[in-house]
Order: structure tokens, then C-alpha cells, then sequence
């Protein structure tokens, strides 16, 4: 019997990103990893969509969430690419032809060489340069309502200027500080500009959200890192939306407050949320601590080493329905070449979704990652997130278990 909890327009989709299925020439990733030299396409996504998104009827899905790839778009600073923005059309065209929600994000971590290398995010001419950019799509792209402007911008921040493990490579916390506000600026200005074009138009950030806990909780110095990292990681972009003010505190640091305008600049929120994370105290680490992995619950660990811990999804969507509009899990997945494995986070994450909903939170969607195995970031090929498995040598699309119990899934509470 379907369940009632669910409403009649709940989005059941998959979420991915352009460059880690597809990849791209003009993007600042593939120079950044020998990966990608060796397959520099990918899945090939970017020829075989047709069959991909064959997928998505296959497993009764009702939206879908992708991304654009700027640097295919813009691969020169005064170049635009009208094949490019075509093929994406095009991807819009099939979604809604087949009754498919096409939930569209704007920046997914990569940006085009150019870009990264003359306009990083810490430059105030990044904001002039990304709004051209958004204008551009806006202009040639029809038949979008739900837009993301920025998926984890906080991940962007941490690895490519406070870790230096992601372009543009720096570790720098007050470039960091002025790429943030950058950042936040541009979705504020492309939130305003989809409006003036769609005035139904629902446009929100994807988050990343964690259940962060001490590593020992007896520990005051491991309680208290762990109040600090879940006031910045989840808490901080929170209270900005609702007060135009970041406060951002970082481990033995003055607290350091600045405006940024995105003051109620959300129609919907996006929760990506995937693990709990342990804190602890380590005076020879940067900033004092070190994240760890530990399976307390039971529920195993990921091939990633990250802990499965499905009631910290019910934590981060109280959070964020503080913010008072509704809520979407933008990605929600597992790597794990076990099917079984895969199957029982599924069902465990959904019926925390559900007692969410029992319990009044207003969460509209549900996006499981990924549609295919893709291109990981650090993690290179290894991490199997897909619903369909692909062999990189032959490019061949199997479907898994998994995909057949997700169908069941939306099926049961549609």
C-alpha cells in the first residue's frame, strides 16, 4: 500500500554532475589529476546521454538533477560554446518529454581553465566573470523551474583554499574568508537574475550537511572542536540565509563575522548529507583536530571509510528546516561495490526521511547518488555510488540490485 506520509508531488530522482561523468578538456580538474589522462572522458557520458537518461524512465524517477559544465560552455575566457549549450537543452528537452523534473546546477567544483587560473574565487572580478556566465545560461536555457546555484560551496572552500587538495590549490584562510563571500555574492545576484526570468523559479544552494560528534566524549577539548566544526560545516550558511551575517569560527581563532547578502535569497534548501564524522583533538594537526571515521552504530563503513549513520539525516534536516522554507535531500548515497550493502542504506535513509516527514519537517524531495558510477574527485574510479555499474573499459551500463529496489521504493510511497 503506498504510503500516506509522502505527498503526490514528492521529487524521487538521482542526482549527478557533468564533469565527473562526461569530464572536459577546458576544465581545471583535468590537469589537476593523472586520472584523468587516462580517461579523460569519463563514462562518456557526453555521447552516450541518450542512453543514460534512458535510465531514469527504467527506474520511475520523476525529476532528475545534473549539472553544467562551464568550461565545455565558456572553454575560452570570449568563446561561447553553442554546441555545448545545445546538448544541454537538449538533456532538458528529454527529461520534460518524458515527465522527468530537470533540477539544474549551475556550479559543481569545476570551472574553466581560464578562469581558475586568471579570476579565482578570492578575486572580486570572479563575481563579473560567473555572473556573464549565468546570464548566458539563463539567455539560451528553457524549461528549468528548479535551479542550485552552487553545489557545496563550503567543500569548494575547504579544498581549495583551506586544504589545497582541490583548485585553485591554496591554503590560505583569508583568501578563503574572501572567496566565501564571493561565492555567497554570485548566488545572491543569480538568485535575483532566475527571478527576474522565471518568477516561479526555485532556486536554492546544495549543502553538505554532517552529523558531527566528539571523538571521546569525556574529552572537553574533543567536545569542544566538535561544537565549533558543526557551528561552521552546518550551522554558519544556516544562520547567513537568515541574517545576511556570516560568523564563521574557526578552532583557536577570534570569531570573525561578515555581511554577505543572501539574506532569504531561497525558495527551497538542498541537504546533501552521507556520514557521521568523529572530532578529535590533535595538537601536531592543522587548526588542532583531525576527522575520523568509527563505526559505533552498527552499520558498517563505506568503501571510502565513511561511517553509515542514517539518523544523523533526521539531525541535519532539523537543522535546516530553521530556515522555514522547504527542504530537499539534493544526494544521499553510498560507495560500495555490495549491492545488499547499498540496498539496506537506502531503505535505512528513506525511513529516516520518513520519520522526518511524521514529524512535521517539510522535506520535498529525495535524490539518491549516483544514476552511474563516476569519476569520484579524490577518490578517482574506486567509489561505486551508481544505482548502474560501469565497466571503464568497455563503458558497458549494468544495472544493480539496488536500482531495482529504489524503483521499488518510489513505487511503495508514491
Amino acid at each position: 500500500m503506498p504510503s500516506l506520509i509522502f505527498p503526490d508531488d514528492f521529487l524521487w530522482g538521482v542526482a549527478t554532475s557533468a564533469f565527473q561523468l562526461e569530464g572536459s578538456p577546458y576544465a581545471d580538474w583535468t590537469s589537476w589529476d593523472a586520472i584523468l589522462s587516462e580517461k579523460p572522458e569519463v563514462t562518456s557520458h557526453y555521447t552516450l546521454y541518450k542512453e543514460d537518461l534512458a535510465l531514469l524512465k527504467e527506474l520511475g524517477v520523476n525529476a532528475y538533477r545534473f549539472s553544467l559544465e562551464w568550461s565545455r560552455i565558456q572553454p575560452r575566457q570570449n568563446v561561447w560554446e553553442h554546441s555545448a549549450l545545445s546538448h544541454y537543452q537538449e538533456i532538458i528537452d528529454i527529461l520534460l518529454d518524458n515527465h522527468i523534473q530537470p533540477v539544474v546546477t549551475l556550479h559543481h567544483f569545476t570551472h574553466p581553465l581560464w578562469f581558475i587560473k586568471k579570476y579565482p574565487w578570492h578575486e572580486e572580478a570572479s563575481i563579473e566573470h560567473f555572473m556573464r556566465y549565468i546570464e548566458k545560461i539563463l539567455t539560451e536555457l528553457k524549461g528549468v523551474r528548479y535551479w542550485i546555484t552552487f553545489n557545496e560551496p563550503y567543500v569548494l572552500l575547504l579544498g581549495g583554499y583551506l586544504e589545497g587538495c582541490m583548485p585553485p590549490g591554496l591554503r590560505n584562510a583569508d583568501l578563503a574568508i574572501k572567496a566565501l563571500r564571493n561565492i555567497l555574492t554570485c548566488h545572491s545576484m543569480a538568485y535575483e537574475k532566475i527571478h527576474e526570468r522565471y518568477p516561479d523559479a526555485m532556486v536554492s544552494v546544495a549543502h553538505n550537511m554532517a552529523a558531527l560528534a566528539p571523538w571521546k566524549r569525556w574529552n572537553p577539548m574533543d567536545r569542544l572542536l566538535s561544537r565549533v566544526a558543526k557551528h561552521f560545516y552546518n550551522h554558519s550558511l544556516l544562520n547567513a540565509f537568515l541574517t545576511g551575517k556570516l560568523t564563521i569560527k574557526f578552532p583557536f581563532r577570534k570569531a570573525l563575522g561578515i555581511d554577505v547578502p543572501i539574506k532569504d535569497k531561497l525558495d527551497f534548501f538542498g541537504v546533501n548529507y552521507y556520514t557521521r564524522i568523529h572530532i578529535r583533538f590533535n595538537p601536531f594537526k592543522k587548526m588542532g583536530l583531525e576527522l575520523r571515521h568509527r563505526d559505533i552504530g552498527g552499520y558498517g563503513l563505506t568503501d571510502m571509510g565513511w561511517e553509515v549513520h542514517p539518523y544523523g539525516l533526521e539531525k541535519v534536516l532539523r537543522y535546516a528546516s530553521r530556515l522555514k522554507v522547504p527542504l530537499i535531500i539534493t544526494e544521499n548515497g553510498i560507495a560500495t561495490r555490495d549491492d545488499q550493502k547499498k540496498i539496506k542504506f537506502m531503505k535505512r535513509h528513506v525511513d529516516a526521511l520518513e520519520r522526518s516527514l511524521e514529524k512535521g519537517i517539510d522535506v520535498r524531495g529525495y535524490f539518491y547518488w549516483s544514476l552511474i558510477d563516476n569519476y569520484e574527485w579524490l577518490q578517482g574510479l574506486d567509489a561505486r555510488f551508481g544505482l548502474y555499474r560501469v565497466d571503464f573499459n568497455t563503458l558497458k551500463r549494468r544495472p544493480t540490485n539496488a536500482a531495482a529496489y529504489y524503483s521499488y521504493l518510489i513505487r511503495s510511497r508514491s
